[in-house]
């Protein structure tokens, strides 16, 4: 799927300015803002609810139509169900609404409710379930037609430990059957362990994009080491080291290196040659605190 340009105005409010992505076969990508900052107008854009005014939405070579739309299984921030219809008799309606035989929309629907641990409800009217169990009855309303692109708005929202996991294997799984899948999601420790690539969106515009160890570690990575004396001279002039610093009450000599062309054991034999070496280890900024400097700058 490729985002190619995308801008979108509200009056005098910029919504989105030259968004611009693609999330290949089998990629899971994290679409990541603060509130507001243009995640759902993109999503809403790429299904059709809302119009750019320019660029385009496109599935490999042909740009997004109303048949291309109909193999995207989409899921709103929204509640999207209707509170007081069945679970089961509302997922087969949508899976007919997708062109499935009625047999077929009810084997996707048993499949999918007991998949997601909310078979026993298939009987219930949406708004008598919690709101985690609404949330997996999302979920399977975005997989009943077994699309092949997933665009997912904060589907981890108002989910306990275990059905996040649950979730988070279902992606997985669609991700090895070579499906693009982008999701949006506040949870960004769950963002770090379960994406490929993430994008960081900042009022309307892509602020960083790229794979979660190559952001995290764009600024460079710290590498402590503890044992050398307090006179960090033997770390000066090193390949790929960018600053140096010694805190005393650790005995650590923290070094910002370049990954790229830093050479740790290099940097590792230079240490040694001054005197032991207790502790080496390299750290990078967790998306956590990536995403903080973002924002904010």
């Amino acid at each position: 799927m490729i985002i190619d340009g995308l801008h979108k105005r509200y009056g005098d409010v910029v919504a989105l300015q030259d968004m611009s992505f693609q999330v290949e076969p089998g990629e899971i990508f994290g679409f990541v803002g603060s509130n507001g900052a243009g995640k759902s107008t993109t999503m809403r854009i790429i299904l059709g609810v809302l119009a750019a005014d320019a660029g385009r939405v496109s599935l490999g070579d042909h740009r997004i139509d109303l048949q291309t739309r109909r193999r995207i299984g989409y899921m709103p921030e929204e509640r999207g169900l209707y509170p007081r219809m069945k679970v089961g008799e509302q997922l087969v309606f949508l899976a007919r609404l997708h062109g499935m035989s009625p047999q077929a929309a009810h084997d996707s629907m048993h499949r999918w409710t007991a998949r997601l641990g909310v078979e026993e409800r298939i009987s219930s009217n949406v708004e008598d379930l919690s709101l985690g169990n609404q949330q997996r009855v999302q979920l399977a309303a975005a997989l009943i037609h077994d699309p092949t692109v997933l665009v997912l708005d904060e589907p981890f929202a108002g989910l306990d430990p275990v059905a996040v996991d649950v979730m988070s294997e279902v992606l997985r799984e669609k991700a090895v059957e070579g499906i693009p899948v982008i999701f949006s999601s506040h949870q960004l420790a769950l963002v770090e362990s379960l994406c490929d690539r993430v994008g960081i969106v900042v009022r309307g515009q892509m602020r960083a994009l790229g794979g979660v160890d190559e952001l995290r570690s764009r600024n460079g990575v710290t590498l402590e080491v503890v044992g050398p004396p307090a006179d960090t001279r033997w770390a000066e002039g090193l390949t790929g080291v960018l600053a140096v610093d010694h805190h005393a009450e650790t005995a650590a000599t923290e070094l910002l290196i370049d990954p790229a062309i830093a050479d740790d054991q290099a940097i590792l034999a230079a240490a040694l040659r001054v005197g032991p070496v207790h502790r080496f280890a390299t750290s990078a900024p967790s998306l956590t605190e990536l995403f903080r400097e973002v924002v904010t700058t």
